[in-house]
Formats: structure tokens, C-alpha cells, sequence
């Protein structure tokens, strides 16, 4: 690898999509939580701290994604070890198959799990970072009191989500997110005076208030007044986080580690390593023949993880095939190339809409690297929200198994959901070259790496990695694509070939969103992107 050209021929932009720095990089999804991991670093702050104050803004400011009311996963190079921190949220005690709604199970008050985010960053902070909690959420709590600036596709998001407020019969969500029951329009200031005045009091008595202390019992109020599965009890238990192993592969040479169940890093390394059997210039020869090439290694990466269901609370085992063996990987690659007919399967997966999460990087001047991905789920979560306390419940209750009671995700109290996310870490040998991640559900994996596709194999920058063209392909062959941006031949070679077209607009929201920071190999300094398909904003200094 040429380290020298990729990291040349990089370019900042003014918009802030793009920046070099020479201190430390934060690389998130909204301008305002960019800011605020900055400042945590110029106050001394490590990349731990830039992150935790970087994620709490994010779920001021980015509501439709993240928030207090979600889940927050992460990856943290302490340098001679990498921690998987799990930050799953659970299901709570009065949650079985038959207390869920019968229909939809992504609104209201029924859909939601315990909130882990506070748990999480109140954990991580504590253990692994050099500033105070109260400094820590300075930024948010600003955010929330003063307000910040309604974006187009916040706009836009909100339009879109509608009648789904309504499906909330109390409209809570509705009356907090929306203005007079109408999308704010964008340019306008929004204000959460209850989130703020909710976050002060975490911010003084720290997050053991939330599960344990005044906030907890107006949850549970607010939960038993709206026929909602929520309790103090279970709040009351802590949904701290679990340390793991962080899966670990090699790819180009360079060492990949990322998210285990019940994340989905694996199903990232499953196809890295399908792709790195093939040489880098027999890939890139023909891009007719990649294209193909890529949705059926994505296909195929799918179908390994729907069949291989893995719960590591509950399931040490893994049964069959290791999925990450290179044997079992070469056995894949080999079928996928040597078959000349497409096999498509009877069932579709059922990711037809576009999950919301959003992910942040950082890496500080000490190369303490962090990579996190938080949700609420699908976008605005349940559209139900916490009376008085301002935020949104997450509807993670629609993430688990309800038909088969084998399944390590089928639903019972206290079961953690079933997550697409893949934060990663990046390394030459010992040090860290990149932090990387996206938000985008089932599409995660395939937006990562087509992303290191072009930057480990063409040698492209980060900055043009992020914004090349992306597709990708169901369990069911439904091609997602940015279709004016790949040519009609391909587009007409893919129906011959069987699959589905499901044609996307240039930049798609919908294909991922790239949030990457770069510690220079080839002199010093950092450079980070934020993706051109969202709002956000990479900065340093």
C-alpha cells in the first residue's frame, strides 16, 4: 500500500466535509456535536471524551438518529488494546410476544427497550476518559437550552414521518418534535427546554439518576399512564455495558477489528475477507464484473449472518461453519466465482425502510482512537416521547425474533436486540491508521466497505472514497443504487442477470454515511470526512 498517495492527495473542503488538523480529528453527523468533541479536545480531553460529549450532542441535535433514549455501541483503542464496548439496550421485564402489539411494533409506547446510551457514555467516561461528566455534557445541554438550526433533511425527515407521529395516540412525540404539528422549516431555531433542564440534573447527579433516582420514576409514570411496557425496576438494574473481544481480521495487509454480536462487524469482515482472496488488480479489471461481483459477496454475507443468529449472552456456542474461518470464507468466494447462474432465494429480508442510527470517529493526538455508532432505530424512534423529560423512546422492540422461540434474538425480558451496527478500527501493524463507520441498518457493512475498497485498492483519498458511487444488494436480489451515477449498461445487466432495481437518487441518504478519521502514516497530522449524504462536518485542530 502507498500510504504517501492516499493520504496527498487528500483535499479539505470549506464546508467543513473535509478538514486536515494537527492535534486530533472528530468526524460526526451534525456540525454543533462536531464542535463539541473538538472542544473536549482542546480542553485536554482524549478521543474518549471528544466522543462521549460528541454523542450526547448528537442526540440534541440529530433526534431523528440518536439520543438519550437509544443505544450506543463503540470500538476504543487504548493503543496496546482495542475494547469492544457493548452498549446494548434490553428488553424489559413485561416484554414477551404476546404483550407487544399484534401489528406494527415500531411505535408508541409498547416498542421500546431500556434506553443504555446514558449507561454506556456515563461508563466509558468514567473508566476511560480525562474530563468530568459535568464538562462532558456542557455541550448538549447548551445545544438543547439554545437551540440549533433545523436542517433541509431534517426538514425533509419530518415530512416524511408525518403520519407516523400519529400512530402515537398521545401525540408526545409529535408536540416535541414538530411545530404545531407541521415540519419546522429549515433555517429555524429549535428549542428542547425539557431535555435541558432533564440533562442538567444527569449532568450534576450523573446517569445513576436516570435509572435509579426522580427521572426513572417519571419514565415509569409516564409509561404505566400510557400503556407501556417500561418500569422502574427495570431501569433500576443499569443496562451498563459489556467489554468484548473486538473481532479481528487482516485485510491488504492491514488489521481490521471491529463490532461482535450482537453487533455486526462480522458480517463487515466476512466479506473483507471474501474480497481480499481476490488480488486487487483481477477486481478492479472489468467494473462490470466488480459490480456483480460485490452485490453477491454482499448477498452472500447476509445470508451467512440471517442463518448463523449469534447471542453471546446467551449462546457461547456457534453452531456449524465459523464464519470467519479462512477455509469457510475461501469455500465462498470460490462459489460465488465459479457459479455462473444467479440463485436467488424464495424470501426477501425484511429491511425494506431505511433504519436511522448515526456513528461518529475520533482520534486524539495521543492515537487513542474511538469509533461509535447510537440509534433509536428506525427514524424518530417510536415517535413516542418522555413527558416532561423531553426525549424520544426508541423502538428497539421491533428488532427481535417473534416466530421462531430457538432463535437467539426471539423475545424475552431482558434479551438484548439484534444490531446492524459495525464501528471500526483500522491499523498498520501496531499503530492506527483509520476510525471508521456508518449508519444505515442492514446497508452498513456494504457502505464500509465499498469505502475501503477505494481507498485500500484504488488508492483514492478519504475524501473521494466517501463520496464515490454506492450500491447494495439484498438477501432477496434487490439492487439499491445511485443509478445516474453508474452506467445504464450495468443497470440493464443486473435485470438480465435476475435481480430487482431499486433505483436510489445521486448521494442517497438511504446507502450508508461515511464518518472517517485519518491518522497520517506518511508525516503528521489527521484528516477526516463527514458524508456528503447528511449534515455533518469533520473538524480538529
Amino acid at each position: 500500500m502507498d500510504f504517501k498517495e492516499i493520504e496527498s492527495k487528500f483535499q479539505p473542503t470549506e464546508d467543513g466535509k473535509c478538514a486536515e488538523a494537527e492535534n486530533g480529528m472528530v468526524a460526526t453527523a451534525f456540525p454543533d456535536a462536531t464542535y463539541a468533541g473538538v472542544a473536549m479536545l482542546k480542553r485536554g480531553g482524549n478521543a474518549v471524551d471528544a466522543a462521549c460529549a460528541a454523542a450526547l450532542a448528537l442526540g440534541v441535535c440529530e433526534p431523528q438518529s440518536s439520543g438519550i433514549g437509544g443505544q450506543t455501541m463503540m470500538l476504543i483503542s487504548l493503543g496496546e488494546k482495542v475494547l469492544a464496548i457493548d452498549g446494548s439496550s434490553r428488553a424489559p421485564s413485561l416484554a414477551h410476544v404476546s404483550g407487544i402489539y399484534k401489528g406494527d411494533r415500531s411505535y408508541g409506547y409498547r416498542a421500546t427497550t431500556v434506553p443504555s446510551t446514558p449507561a454506556t457514555l456515563g461508563y466509558v467516561n468514567n473508566h476511560y476518559g480525562r474530563l468530568s461528566w459535568e464538562k462532558i455534557m456542557e455541550p448538549a445541554i447548551r445545544l438543547a437550552e439554545y437551540g440549533y438550526v433545523i436542517t433541509p433533511l431534517q426538514h425533509r425527515l419530518q415530512k416524511q414521518e408525518l403520519k407516523n407521529f400519529d400512530k402515537v395516540e398521545s401525540r408526545s412525540g409529535k408536540r416535541y418534535f414538530l411545530k404545531a404539528g407541521e415540519p419546522y422549516t429549515p433555517g429555524e431555531r429549535f428549542y428542547q427546554p425539557d431535555l435541558a433542564k432533564m440533562l442538567r440534573i444527569l449532568a450534576r447527579k450523573g446517569v445513576e439518576e436516570f435509572y435509579q433516582g426522580t427521572i426513572a420514576k417519571q419514565i415509569d409514570a409516564d409509561m404505566r399512564e400510557n400503556g407501556g411496557l417500561l418500569r422502574y425496576d427495570d431501569l433500576a438494574l443499569i443496562p451498563w455495558p459489556i467489554l468484548r473481544k473486538p473481532l479481528k481480521r487482516k485485510f491488504r495487509g492491514l488489521f481490521v477489528y471491529s463490532m461482535p454480536p450482537p453487533g455486526a462487524g462480522r458480517s463487515l469482515l466476512f466479506t473483507l475477507m471474501m474480497i481480499n482472496m481476490i488480488k486487487p488488480r483481477h477486481l478492479n479489471r472489468d467494473e462490470f464484473d466488480r459490480a456483480l461481483l460485490l452485490v453477491e459477496i454482499f448477498r452472500n454475507s447476509i445470508l451467512e449472518r440471517s442463518d448463523r443468529p449469534f447471542d453471546p449472552n446467551y449462546y457461547p456456542q456457534v453452531a456449524g461453519e465459523n464464519m470467519l474461518k479462512r477455509t469457510y470464507v475461501r469455500k465462498c468466494i470460490h462459489k460465488i466465482t465459479r457459479e455462473t447462474q444467479i440463485h436467488m432465494p424464495i424470501h426477501e429480508t425484511e429491511d425494506e425502510l431505511a433504519g436511522e442510527t448515526t456513528h461518529l470517529s475520533v482520534i486524539d493526538n495521543s492515537g487513542m482512537a474511538v469509533s461509535l455508532t447510537q440509534s433509536i432505530e428506525k427514524v424518530y424512534g417510536s415517535k413516542s416521547a418522555a413527558a416532561g423529560l423531553g426525549f424520544l423512546y426508541n423502538n428497539y422492540l421491533s428488532d427481535y425474533e417473534y416466530k421462531i422461540f430457538s432463535h437467539p434474538f426471539y423475545l424475552r425480558p431482558n434479551a438484548v436486540p439484534w444490531a446492524t451496527v459495525a464501528p471500526t478500527l483500522i491499523f498498520r501493524n501496531k499503530e492506527i491508521w483509520l476510525a471508521v463507520g456508518s449508519p444505515g441498518s442492514e446497508r452498513i457493512f456494504s457502505s464500509i466497505a465499498q469505502f475501503l475498497i477505494h481507498v485500500v485498492d484504488e488508492h483514492q483519498p478519504i475524501d473521494e472514497a466517501m463520496q464515490a458511487p454506492r450500491l447494495h444488494c439484498s438477501l432477496g436480489g434487490r439492487v439499491s443504487l445511485e443509478a445516474e451515477r453508474f452506467p445504464d449498461e450495468l443497470v440493464t445487466l443486473f435485470q438480465e442477470k435476475g435481480y430487482r432495481i431499486d433505483k436510489r437518487e445521486p448521494f442517497s441518504f438511504y446507502l450508508g454515511a461515511i464518518h472517517a478519521v485519518l491518522k497520517k502514516h506518511d508525516g503528521t497530522g489527521f484528516q477526516g470526512v463527514a458524508e456528503v449524504r447528511r449534515d455533518g462536518t469533520a473538524g480538529g485542530y
